[in-house]
C-alpha cells in the first residue's frame, strides 16, 4: 500500500486526473532513469518536452494564451506526482511554470504573443535570475542595474545558483532600474545569446539540472523586453514565489512520498531475526509516524494553495507556513527511509541517498526556511524592527 492520496477524497475527478497522468509520466520517463542522470549530471531536455505536450510546462498559464489554466492547488498534485519520478527535474519545472506564468500575469498581449509559445510548448526552457552573490534571502538589496539609453535599457550584473543556466533560452532577470530597496527593481526578459555564464557549479542534490551563475555585462535590451511596469520588479518577483514556495513544498513531499514507499517495501521484503522486518513494532511506528506527518504537511500545503487562488489577505504567510513545514517534513521523511533501509539506503543504485540529497536544499530555495519563520512572525507580531 503507497502513501498516496487516501486523506485527500476531496480532490475532483479531474484532479484525479492529472494526478494519475502525472504519476504514470514521473514512473515511467523518469524514475527509472533518475539515479543515471543523476551520477551523468544529465538534463533530460527532451523529456521535459514530453511534459510539455501533457501540459506540464504552463499549468497555470490561461488556457485562451496556450497554457493549461490549472490552479495553484492543481499545480501542486502535479508537482507532487512528478518528483515521486525525479524532485530536480521537478524542481526545474517548477521554475520554468514560474517564469511561463509571470509572462502570462504581467506581460502585455504583444509580449505574451512572443514568448509564451515556445515556453508553453519547452521549445524555449527558462530562468529566473533573482539571487546574486551578495543578495540571496535580502533579495531586495540586489546590484545588478539596468541604466536607459534611449528606448533601450543596458543591464549589468551577476546572477548566483541560477537553475537551467546556459541550458535555458530565456532569462527573468531582475535588476535595479531607479534608487534603493525594493521600489528601485524592474524585471527583463533576456535571451541566452546575450549571457556569459559560469561553470555548472558541482553540488549535493539537483544533479539532473545545471546550477550556473549569470553574467551579464553591457548587455542591450529593448525597452519591449521590460516585464511589468518600471519599478514593479519585486511586487513580480515576490507574487511569483508564494506560488514557487508551494510547488518546492508538494516537490518534496513527493519525494518523501516515493523514498517511504520503497521504505515499506524494503521492510516487508528484508527478514531478519526470523521474521520480516515489517512485523518489529519500533519500526511500523517509524512508518506510522512518517505518514503521518506527510499527511499533515500535505493537509497545511493544500490549504495554502487554495488560499492563494483566492486571493486571501494571509495567503503569504499560509504558503511560508506550507513552504516550511513540508520542506522540512520532506527532508525528514525522507533521511527516515534511508535509515529504515540500512546499509543498502547509502548505496546510490537505491535511489533513496539521491532523494534525500535532492530534497535538502528546498530548505534553502524560494526562500531560506529561516525566512519563512521571519513572513510568519511578522504576519503574527508585525516586524520586529
Amino acid at each position: 500500500m503507497t502513501a498516496r492520496y487516501a486523506e485527500t477524497a476531496e480532490l475532483t475527478d479531474l484532479q484525479r486526473d492529472l494526478v494519475a497522468t502525472a504519476e504514470t509520466f514521473a514512473a515511467e520517463r523518469l524514475a527509472p532513469h533518475a539515479v543515471a542522470w543523476d551520477r551523468d549530471k544529465h538534463f533530460p531536455v527532451d523529456v521535459l518536452r514530453e511534459a510539455a505536450k501533457l501540459g506540464m510546462a504552463a499549468l497555470y498559464v490561461a488556457d485562451d494564451h496556450g497554457g493549461t489554466g490549472l490552479s495553484r492547488l492543481d499545480a501542486a498534485l502535479v508537482f507532487e506526482a512528478l518528483a515521486t519520478g525525479c524532485p530536480s527535474l521537478a524542481g526545474y519545472l517548477s521554475i520554468h511554470n514560474m517564469v511561463t506564468g509571470m509572462v502570462d500575469r504581467h506581460g502585455t498581449a504583444a509580449q505574451r504573443e512572443r514568448y509564451l509559445p515556445a515556453l508553453c510548448a519547452m521549445d524555449e526552457l527558462a530562468s529566473y535570475c533573482l539571487t546574486e552573490p551578495d543578495a540571496g534571502s535580502d533579495a531586495a538589496a540586489l546590484r545588478t542595474t539596468a541604466v536607459r539609453d534611449g528606448d533601450d535599457w543596458v543591464l549589468d550584473g551577476v546572477k548566483q545558483f541560477i537553475s537551467g543556466a546556459g541550458t535555458s533560452d530565456r532569462y527573468l532577470v531582475f535588476a535595479r532600474t531607479g534608487g534603493p530597496g525594493a521600489a528601485g527593481i524592474s524585471a527583463f526578459l533576456v535571451a541566452r545569446d546575450l549571457l556569459a555564464f559560469g561553470p555548472d557549479e558541482p553540488k549535493m542534490g539537483w544533479n539532473a539540472q545545471p546550477t550556473r551563475q549569470v553574467v551579464l555585462r553591457g548587455v542591450r535590451v529593448s525597452d519591449d523586453d521590460r516585464l511589468g511596469a518600471e519599478g514593479e520588479g519585486f511586487r513580480i518577483a515576490m507574487g511569483g514565489l508564494d506560488g514557487g514556495r508551494l510547488n518546492i513544498g508538494a516537490c518534496s513531499l513527493g519525494g518523501a512520498r516515493a523514498a517511504l514507499d520503497r521504505a515499506v517495501a524494503h521492510l516487508t521484503d528484508r527478514t531478519a531475526f526470523g521474521a520480516p522486518l515489517a512485523r518489529r513494532q519500533g519500526l511500523r511506528f517509524r512508518v506510522a509516524d512518517a505518514h503521518t506527518e506527510l499527511t499533515a504537511a500535505r493537509l497545511l500545503l493544500h490549504r495554502a494553495a487554495r488560499a492563494l487562488d483566492a486571493d486571501e489577505p494571509g495567503a503569504t504567510r499560509l504558503c511560508a507556513m506550507a513552504k516550511r513545514l513540508a520542506t522540512d517534513t520532506g527532508h525528514d521523511v525522507a533521511d527516515t527511509a534511508l535509515q529504515l533501509h540500512g546499509g543498502y539506503g547509502y548505496l546510490a543504485e537505491y535511489g533513496i541517498e539521491k532523494i534525500v540529497r535532492d530534497l535538502r536544499v528546498h530548505r534553502i530555495l524560494e526562500g531560506t526556511n529561516e525566512v519563512m519563520r521571519v513572513i510568519v512572525s511578522r504576519g503574527l507580531m508585525g516586524a520586529d524592527q
